[in-house]
């Protein structure tokens, strides 16, 4: 999807956040798929580590293209 939501914000000035937000929230692919988008202005910590065992226990699916960047997460 990044690449329509580049396209739907081409030529605009990304101002604000919520200007980007809006841009993002408003695109559409031509079969319908549309993307929900809000601005998450939470403090969240910084330098917290994920242990090998605890990456293990995630449930997670690799793509066969580029599956070390591409994979789902699925529920237990």
């Amino acid at each position: 999807m990044f690449s329509k939501i580049t396209k739907n914000w081409r030529g605009r000035a990304l101002t604000s956040h919520e200007v980007i937000v809006n841009l993002i929230a408003n695109t559409r692919t031509k079969t319908g798929l549309q993307i929900k988008a809000e601005l998450d202005i939470a403090q969240y910590p910084i330098g917290i580590k994920v242990t090998d065992k605890e990456m293990k226990a995630l449930n997670l699916e690799k793509s066969s293209f580029h599956g070390e960047w591409n994979y789902m997460l699925k529920p237990h």
